[in-house]
Order: structure tokens, then C-alpha cells, then sequence
């Protein structure tokens, strides 16, 4: 038996997770990597201590799993996507990591959009240009930081800066930076053109070698193995951007299916043989399954909102409910509240939005009357209905399909997913496994170790549906009704958000 390992880094823990060539999860450690605030919208995090927690949380994946390293045969990676992770010229940071939850660039996004910038930029890449894009981010240091662009040796996503530490070798990866307005989607390499129209005409030579995710792009070296338990010369693989991770691991493998993942980002998206180039949805990019495209309509806007509100309007009931048994506690308040005596609406923007650059997190609509269940019902409600915005820009290009299959958090909640399945009126399925990142990641490492020929043989082997929650059609009316009051709120408040820009 050979086994596999799936590094998965998001925007608030570090996941590494051991699997059997069939997709059983052995084990798993997840550790916190710190982020910080230095300003209101700035969100950054330390890359020295974000790949300490990366090898502690691989080797407490590796010992929890009780296998002999010597049989791991890969390894891959998972990260989200955007933000920018900048290593220097002497191998070291170039300066902190960004995380795909920053705003700092969003003066940027509306004078691209003014000046005709983001119309040519269309014209190559098929996307929207998003404040937490590379692209803006080294725009923005440029402009206030160009001392550390300058020292710059490699741009990378968080999943290369990773495999970059691992291995000693630099590439990126066409998910990612496909993702990133990076690389122009027609001829699917880097563009100069496309780079001089941000003004970032000097980074070219700053950005890696492009591979495919299951493309082994270098080996564990000897001062990592001693870091990480994984044996030195272990062939790592690419990876790919979590979104990818997640689909894969969701059995995404033809146009037919449309996936959904409630985490820290709402992300909703199906895979097309061409991009969609109508302007309807955000983003193109390259999918990992060579040939493919993501076609992908996602923001900040989903479960983090929850962790919001459990730290800081439940932490008496935290402490009162260790573990899992605060979570259960959060369904039974939601489900005491039937959905028409709930008319709170709450906007899921507190670490961004996806209407508006400068959108911020808010309830309308509570009285005297209304108490933390009411509120908690309200940001059930509020992420479906972010999900629910995307999702109908995706299907004004496509047929609704059978059923959504979701991962994320809120995959582990029935009372949750059925909120989901009540305002699509589609069935939603769930899918075996909790570290679905680190999972999409392993195949990967799996494809490149010759264990798996391809893709669909890979999904077919180790991706299993394990429940599927129907729509109550006496429910249609009523969420329709609270999404239209939803987008109301969000139009109304349209014309405020410049005031609390700062």
C-alpha cells in the first residue's frame, strides 16, 4: 500500500491530511496560521511562521496516521487563491503574505474600471480584476511598498510558496495564475501586454515557470524532511487552487456537474470546454483537468461570517460548548426559528462582498423583538443567499443541473444544507470526507506518482456521495420573497458604503 499526502492552506488554518490510494482519509492535523490587521481592510500573515505551522502540521498528519513515511509516495498542494506571496532575491519573504481576504487595493479596482483598463484586460483574460488579486496587490506595492517589489525574486500563490520550501524549486501553477489575471487565457501563457496594461510591465521576469497541477515540479529535499517527516525525495506535484481541490474532490470532472463550497469563500462553479466570454460571471481560469475551464462566480462572503459571530456574540455559549457541541447547539437555534418568523436580513460581508468593493458586514431589520437566534438564523440565511447571487449568474449560461454537490463547512450542518436546497430548489449532495482540499491535492500527487492514470479514474476511485437533501417546494415562495428583500438591502445601501471607506 502506497499512501499520499494533501496539503491544504487556507485563509485561516494550515491542513494536512494522509490518504489511502482509494481516498481514505487516515488522518489529519490542522493548525491555525496566523493572520493580522495591521489596518482597517489589510489582512497579512508572516510566511515563516505560516510554513513553520505547514511542516507541523504535516508531521502531526503523518504520526496520527501510523505509517511507515517511507511509503508515501507523494505529495500535493491546496491553497486559495489570490493574494500574493513574495519570496526575494536571497530565497527569503520579500515581504508578508497576503491573504485573499485584503482590500487594501480597492482604489486601484475602481480606476482600472474608470480609466477603460479593465475592459482591455477582459479582452485577454475573461475576468473581472478583484481587489485580492495579484495583479492589484503588486500594483499597490509598487505604488507604497516598491522597495520590496523590487527585491523580488518570485511571485507566488500560497500553495507554491509552500511547494517552494518543500522542494528548493520555483514554479507556478495555470490554476492559480490563470485565476489571478495573470495569464491570458487565449494563448494560455503569460502576456506582457497584459502586464503593462496594470503598469506591472517590470514583473515578467519576477513570475515562475508555469506547470500543470499534477506535474511533479521538484522533491523533497533533505533540510525539509528533516522539518517535516516526509522522506527526502518524495516527488511533489504542482497542486492547485483550493477551488480546483475542492471540485476534484467533489467528483467534478464534466460540464454537467456545479459545485459549491461554503468556507471561508463562497465558491460556486462548473467546468466548460471554453470560457465563458459574455461578461456574465466574474471569472474564468484554467481548470486542472487539462482542456477544461473554471467557470467561477465566488467572494469572502460565506462560513467565515459564522466564526465571526460564534467569536464574538456567542463566547459565553463557546465556553459552555467545547469542540463540535457549539456547532450542534448553532443548528438547534436555527431550526427553532422557522424561516417566515425570521425577517432579519443579514449582508455576509464581513471580510469583503461581491457587490461592492467597499460593502461591509450589517443586520437591517432587528427590533426589541429579535435575540441571537433570530441573528444567527439571519447569517444562515445571509451566506446562502451570497450563494445563492452566484449561482444565478452561473445558470444564465447553463442548464440547472441534476443536483449541487457542497463541501465546506457548512456541509457538515443538515439544518444548513437544507437552507441551501430550500432557496435553489435544487437537491444538494454531500460528499464523503471533511479535508476535501487536502483530498483534491492528493489526487494530484496521486496522478503524478502513476498511481491514477487520469482524473476521472482518480474521482471514480476515491469520491463518494454520502447524503443528499432535497428541496421542500412549500418553502419556493418564502425564499424568494427573503432574497428579494436581501438584494434590496443591498441596493439601498449602495449609494452609503463611500462613507465608510476608511
Amino acid at each position: 500500500m502506497r499512501y499520499l499526502i494533501g496539503i491544504d492552506n487556507g485563509g485561516t488554518f494550515s491542513k494536512a491530511a494522509v490518504f489511502t490510494e482509494d481516498g481514505e482519509q487516515l488522518s489529519a492535523a490542522s493548525v491555525p496560521s496566523v493572520t493580522f490587521a495591521p489596518k482597517p481592510g489589510y489582512t497579512e500573515r508572516d510566511m515563516d511562521e505560516l510554513w513553520q505551522v505547514n511542516a507541523q502540521a504535516v508531521r502531526q498528519a503523518i504520526a496520527r496516521s501510523g505509517i511507515d513515511p517511507k511509503r508515501i509516495a507523494g505529495v500535493s498542494f491546496s491553497g486559495h487563491g489570490k493574494g500574493l506571496y513574495l519570496v526575494g532575491k536571497d530565497g527569503r519573504p520579500a515581504y508578508r503574505g497576503i491573504p485573499s481576504t485584503d482590500a487594501r487595493a480597492w482604489a486601484y479596482i475602481q480606476q482600472w474600471q474608470q480609466d477603460g483598463t479593465a475592459r482591455k484586460v477582459y479582452e485577454k483574460t475573461f475576468q473581472e480584476i478583484l481587489v485580492m488579486q495579484p495583479v492589484a496587490l503588486l500594483a499597490w506595492l509598487r505604488d507604497n511598498e516598491p522597495e520590496a517589489l523590487e527585491n523580488t525574486r518570485y511571485i507566488f500563490a500560497v500553495k507554491d510558496y509552500i511547494r517552494y520550501k518543500l522542494t528548493g524549486e520555483a514554479y507556478g501553477e495555470y490554476s492559480d495564475f490563470s485565476g489571478g489575471n495573470l495569464v491570458n487565457l487565449t494563448t494560455k501563457q503569460y502576456d506582457q501586454e497584459l502586464l503593462d496594461l496594470f503598469g506591472l510591465g517590470m514583473c515578467m521576469e519576477k513570475l515562475p515557470p508555469l506547470r500543470y497541477a499534477a506535474d511533479v515540479c521538484g522533491h523533497v529535499t533533505e533540510e525539509a524532511a528533516r522539518q517535516t517527516g516526509i522522506p527526502a525525495g518524495t516527488p511533489c506535484a504542482a497542486g492547485m487552487f483550493d477551488v480546483n481541490a475542492c471540485g476534484i474532490a467533489s467528483g467534478l470532472s464534466s460540464p454537467q456537474e456545479l459545485c459549491m463550497v461554503a468556507g471561508t469563500w463562497s465558491i460556486n462553479e462548473f467546468i466548460a470546454p471554453q470560457p465563458i466570454t459574455n461578461g456574465s460571471v466574474a471569472l474564468n481560469s484554467m481548470f486542472c483537468i487539462p482542456g477544461y475551464y473554471l467557470v467561477e462566480e465566488s467572494s469572502p462572503t460565506s462560513a467565515g461570517n459564522m466564526e465571526w459571530f460564534l467569536q464574538n456574540l456567542m463566547s459565553y455559549e463557546r465556553e459552555e460548548n467545547q469542540g463540535g457541541a457549539v456547532y450542534a447547539l448553532t443548528n438547534q437555534w436555527v431550526e427553532s426559528i422557522r424561516p417566515e418568523e425570521c425577517n432579519i436580513i443579514f449582508l455576509p460581508f464581513l471580510n469583503g462582498s461581491n457587490e461592492n468593493p467597499l460593502a461591509k458586514g450589517t443586520f437591517v431589520g432587528l427590533t426589541a423583538f429579535h435575540n441571537k437566534k433570530h441573528m444567527l438564523r439571519a447569517v444562515y440565511e445571509g451566506i446562502v443567499f451570497s450563494h445563492v447571487t452566484h449561482v444565478k449568474k452561473l445558470l444564465a449560461n447553463r442548464e440547472p443541473p441534476k443536483s449541487i454537490r457542497l463541501s465546506g463547512g457548512a456541509a457538515n450542518s443538515d439544518v444548513w444544507v437544507q437552507i441551501f436546497a430550500d432557496a435553489l430548489q435544487i437537491p444538494i449532495d454531500v460528499t464523503a470526507g471533511k479535508e476535501l482540499g487536502c483530498l483534491g491535492a492528493a489526487i494530484a500527487a496521486g496522478i503524478a506518482a502513476g498511481i491514477y492514470p487520469d482524473y476521472g479514474s482518480a474521482i471514480e476511485k476515491t469520491v463518494h456521495i454520502t447524503k443528499t437533501i432535497y428541496p421542500r417546494p412549500e418553502y419556493r415562495e418564502i425564499y424568494e420573497e427573503k432574497y428579494k428583500t436581501y438584494r434590496a438591502v443591498i441596493n439601498g445601501l449602495n449609494d452609503a458604503w463611500e462613507r465608510f471607506k476608511n
